[in-house]
């Protein structure tokens, strides 16, 4: 590797930055408000035309095109504004990660990115002095194709080039030769033995148009041995595989995992809730409803898996970090998917409001199936006029900030006394709403559904002056006339393609 003598080859340290290009963020749903960091070890470096390793026994090896900092002069403590005179070179990396062992790092990515070989860096150094970091670009191409392009101006990155040095010397002293691996853009996904990934960074409009030159490097199967006595096996997940791959199409993934089929939203649209709490009670749940909230308007039914949105309390000091801006509240409407319904936890406290016009504007746009908010609704009539199905305490004209800070989304939460788990089932109705476990709901929506149809024969015979006793339930001979009367009329189930029914038969 072509290398200035005054820049160790071997870094006392590689520091490398999670999220920093604006469209990996945008690929992941996940923008940093500061940047955060992992370290890799020294001995991950390689040199252009080193063979990567794909351990046997992982899948989801992954490559990331970076650019590369080199630390010239030691930083200790340096400003925004000095922190580049503190940058002697700049290069190619790739950031390479087994994302099989992602999960078991929890955050560190210690064995999934620190395996020797992990970190081809060069080949060549362009001197940081000469061009401007605003104006670099990075490309990656995989067996000659090119599949990651982007630059460092101000709309390409979340955080400027020179912000790195300067946080990180805030904490520890960045020694020269030390490196800064700056995070990926858009485009990282798997490779597989036999791949020849190359990263390029270079500066276009610099004089002389300076270069890292192509960082070549392939892909190779390697041993695995892995110890079970020693350490953790590999192991991955379907969000492991959709991260490696870049997103949930490309890993052969359903694009929302808490999708659920048109025919049990078929079922579940047709069983009442009542007949739906009553089935979720026989198999011992008895937790399952949303107290307190009702629809805004008569005659609405909701169904979808829940998408879930978190308040704490207010405070004042935590409404100033997390009430403003793109906050949890704003990201969790701005991100709810088609047929989801969006379930709010605000501690059944109705005083303040928890969504309004805007925020229901966007949620339908977005194709939500609606929102349930144990907390309260501003611009009450106008979110009615929107058509977004809405179940709530009631009307509240404050803004948010008098009860509420929004503080996260997508884990447990209680709502109305009520745990909701993300991709559990909302059902909602003029009796209220009921959260159903996934694993349960085909069982319990037709078992609902079955049950429904039995107590349409039970009120008939009731209409036509029938007891009670006996009846509803059925045992004995009122048992017996409704098995007949089932054989010649089976329970029917709607279908997605209409509405209508088709028999169990």
């Amino acid at each position: 590797m072509a290398q200035d003598l005054t820049v160790p080859v071997k870094p006392g340290k590689i520091i490398a930055v999670h999220v920093a290009f604006n469209s990996r963020a945008a690929q992941r749903g996940r923008w940093p408000k500061k940047p955060s960091y992992f370290l890799k070890a020294a001995s991950s470096l390689a040199p252009s035309g080193a063979e990567i390793q794909r351990p046997e026994g992982t899948e989801l090896l992954a490559f990331e095109g970076e650019i590369a900092l080199v630390i010239g002069e030691a930083a200790k403590n340096v400003s925004l504004e000095q922190a580049w005179d503190h940058v002697a070179y700049v290069t190619a990396s790739n950031d390479l990660g087994i994302y099989d062992y992602r999960a078991q790092d929890k955050g560190s990515n210690t064995r999934s990115k620190s395996r020797d070989g992990f970190t081809p860096l060069g080949p060549e150094l362009i001197d940081a002095r000469h061009i401007d970091p605003k104006a670099l670009r990075i490309r990656t191409w995989v067996n000659g194709e090119l599949v990651q392009e982007d630059g460092t101006s101000d709309e390409d990155l979340i955080f400027p080039l020179a912000q790195f040095v300067a946080d990180l010397s805030q904490h520890m002293t960045l020694e020269t030769g030390d490196v800064i691996l700056t995070g990926t853009p858009a485009g990282s996904t798997v490779i597989v033995p036999g791949d020849v990934v190359e990263v390029e960074v270079d500066a276009p409009t610099a004089a002389g148009a300076p270069t890292s030159g192509r960082l070549s490097n392939t892909v190779v199967s390697g041993p695995g041995d892995f110890d079970p006595e020693i350490g953790m096996l590999p192991n991955i997940d379907d969000k492991q595989r959709a991260d490696a791959w870049g997103t949930p199409e490309l890993a052969g993934l359903p694009t929302d995992p808490h999708a659920i089929s048109p025919e049990l939203r078929a079922k579940l649209m047709a069983a009442p809730t009542a007949g739906l709490s009553a089935q979720l009670r026989a198999r011992g749940l008895n937790q399952v409803v949303i107290e307190g909230v009702y629809p805004q308007n008569v005659g609405t039914k909701i169904v979808g898996p829940a998408r879930t949105l978190r308040f704490l309390p207010e405070r004042e000091d935590l409404f100033k970090t997390h009430g403003g801006g793109f906050n949890a509240q704003k990201q969790t409407f701005d991100g709810v998917r088609e047929g989801e319904v969006l379930v709010i936890e605000a501690r059944r406290q109705p005083e303040s409001g928890t969504l309004g016009d805007i925020l229901a504007i966007r949620a339908k746009a977005r194709g939500a199936a609606g929102v349930v908010t144990d907390g309260g609704v501003r611009d009450y009539e106008a979110v009615r006029e929107i058509g977004l199905p809405v179940f709530t305490q009631g009307a509240h004209p404050a803004v948010l900030g008098r009860r509420h800070v929004p503080w996260d989304f997508d884990l447990a939460i209680g709502c109305g006394n009520a745990t909701v788990v993300p991709g559990d089932l909302i059902v909602g109705d003029d009796d209220g709403v009921i959260v159903i476990p996934r694993a349960l709901a085909e069982e319990v929506a037709d078992a609902a559904l079955a049950k429904e149809h039995e107590d349409e024969w039970v009120a008939q015979r009731v209409a036509e002056g029938g007891r009670l006793d006996g009846l509803f339930p059925p045992t004995g001979a009122n048992k017996e006339a409704y098995q007949a009367y089932l054989a010649a009329n089976p329970v029917k189930f709607p279908t997605p393609e209409n509405g209508t029914a088709h028999d169990s038969r």
